[in-house]
């Protein structure tokens, strides 16, 4: 089942429940006659399909926002680790900085390079180098001085930034414990609407899939790409991502997933750019406004097609007006009409 052109909003437990009954209620096939359905059963079959594809439309949503959060927190954590090595480092050339430049002080007054400069000044054959060099060894002493307080400074600033990071971090692993909450929540509409599907009779699973052939015979006449023929082949990089993508047909959607088992959708379009030698951003949000955007008639294969207004579907472009991406939970890695979805636009990794 493609996902549906429009996200729907999620309908109750009671909306969920009165479907069940619809379903419930309509004709056994034991009873049916032998001709087409109905026009009851066929709004009856449509409703049920609208919400069954308003509730995985949901559930994409909320699966990205989840990826998203949690890719956020991952590249923060790491971050954190980063900062908190540099300021240890910094800490230390503080230290450092500070014994030395006390070490240097303390000889000095002790008597140690002015004192034998001034006997070099009364007794030495060389008066002028003995000057210059206590001149340099002045210089050295205040250079180590405001070295050690550029030092200071330079921690000062690690320190602010390290806490800064951790207070961070602390959000983004709040708004991905909330994520995860409405994952979960989204998970139990989803297992309830397999439920659903489940519960179909022969006849209605069969008008259902009939429904999705209609739609898909419009998606292709709808593609506007310039090479509806097929005739634009994958190249380099863009071929090695395709032919991944590809290979993955059959594989189920699982939420979260990069492989290689299973995928979601940006998770299949991320690792096969990733094993073409070249990786891009983990989710469908961050693929749409950290790659470069090229028209829609331009689109050759090994681009990624961006779905929706809120760019939280993608699939890989193969050419002939077709994509392959996994669709939603309960369906399989597979090829569909690239126009099967609303298309927000099309985005090219290497360019």
């Amino acid at each position: 089942m493609n996902v549906s052109t429009g996200g729907r909003p999620l309908r109750s437990g009671a909306n969920l429940a009165a479907i069940v009954c619809a379903i419930a209620l309509l004709p056994s096939p034991s009873y049916a006659a032998p001709s087409t359905p109905d026009r009851q059963d066929d709004k009856s079959i449509e409703q049920i399909r609208a919400e069954l594809d308003g509730l995985y439309r949901e559930a994409e949503v909320a699966t990205e926002a989840y990826n998203t959060a949690n890719e956020k927190a991952a590249a923060q954590e790491k971050r954190l680790t980063s900062l908190r090595k540099d300021l240890a480092r910094t800490e230390g050339r503080v230290n450092d900085l500070h014994d030395l430049a006390g070490a240097a002080a303390r000889t000095q007054y002790r008597g140690g390079d002015l004192a034998s400069t001034g006997i070099q000044l009364l007794l030495g054959d060389h008066p002028d180098q003995a000057l210059d060099e206590a001149s340099q060894a002045r210089q050295a002493l205040r250079s180590l001085v405001n070295v050690s307080e550029t030092q200071k400074s330079a921690r000062a600033e690690v320190s602010r930034q390290t806490d800064a990071a951790a207070k961070k971090l602390r959000e983004l692993k709040s708004t991905r414990a909330d994520k995860a909450a409405a994952k979960k929540k989204i998970e139990t509409k989803i297992a309830e609407a397999e439920q659903i599907e489940a519960g179909l009779q022969t006849r209605q699973t069969r008008k259902l899939a009939q429904l999705e052939k209609e739609d898909t015979e419009k998606a292709k006449s709808r593609w506007t790409g310039s090479d509806g023929g097929g005739g634009t082949k994958a190249t380099g990089a863009a071929a090695n991502a395709v032919d991944f993508a590809m290979a993955q047909i059959g594989k189920p959607y699982v939420w979260g997933a990069v492989g290689p088992s299973s995928y979601d959708c940006s998770g299949l379009t991320s690792t096969a750019w990733a094993a073409a030698g070249h990786p891009i951003p983990r989710t469908s949000q961050a693929q749409w406004h950290g790659l470069t955007r090229v028209s829609l008639s331009s689109a050759r294969p090994g681009d990624l097609i961006i779905y929706f207004g809120d760019a939280t579907h993608v699939g890989m472009y193969i050419g002939g007006g077709r994509i392959v991406h996994a669709p939603r939970p309960g369906r399989t890695v597979t090829i569909a009409p690239a126009a099967s979805m609303p298309i927000l636009g099309v985005v090219r990794p290497g360019a």
